[in-house]
């Protein structure tokens, strides 16, 4: 049973030959009553107190789980950067790898398409080269010849002077 500090202030007892002194009880009881009270507000007052706390600490609870959960997230989206960030990594990679690849596959060819046609130009050249011999060959037995037809007549004829220049074909040829 639980009794409160009103009950004890109005409490009543008989009187009694030979009893307690009633002042005496009366002060005790207002004394206890108020003692009770006291003690009864304070009790009220950290329920109050405990409730709030309570309320306090959920609240940080639900503070903490969301910190928690965005922590978890947080990790799991640099991990899943950091592996995305690898993966495109490895493709920039693969993809230099293939062009470097290709640009020595290209400049391969190239340098064979280029040899062969310094080869081409050489051959050209050779055959450039010898039928300017030959025609310069040619011509050269063809001057020496219209040389000894106009020593002929310059022979027959001493007065005319031809007015030609002794060329060195042989010189010119070595040039070339």
């Amino acid at each position: 049973m639980k009794i409160t500090p009103l009950e004890i202030k109005r409490q009543q007892f008989k009187k009694v030959m030979r009893g307690y002194d009633p002042v005496e009880v009366d002060t005790f009881l207002d004394m206890l009553s108020h003692e009770l009270e006291e003690i009864v507000t304070k009790n009220k007052e950290l329920k109050d107190k405990i409730i709030e706390l309570e309320t306090q600490l959920k609240d940080y609870k639900n503070m903490e789980k969301t910190l928690q959960q965005t922590l978890l997230q947080a990790q799991e989206t640099s991990g899943k950067e950091i592996e995305n960030s690898k993966k495109e990594a490895t493709l920039i990679v693969q993809e230099a790898e293939l062009k470097a690849s290709q640009i020595v596959d290209k400049a391969r060819l190239d340098f064979g398409r280029i040899k062969e046609e310094i080869a081409n130009l050489k051959a050209r050249k050779e055959s450039i080269l010898s039928r300017l011999k030959v025609l310069l060959t040619s011509e050269i037995d063809l001057i020496k010849a219209l040389d000894l037809d106009d020593e002929d007549a310059s022979r027959r004829d001493t007065s005319k002077g031809t007015g030609k220049d002794h060329i060195e074909i042989d010189e010119i040829l070595k040039k070339l």
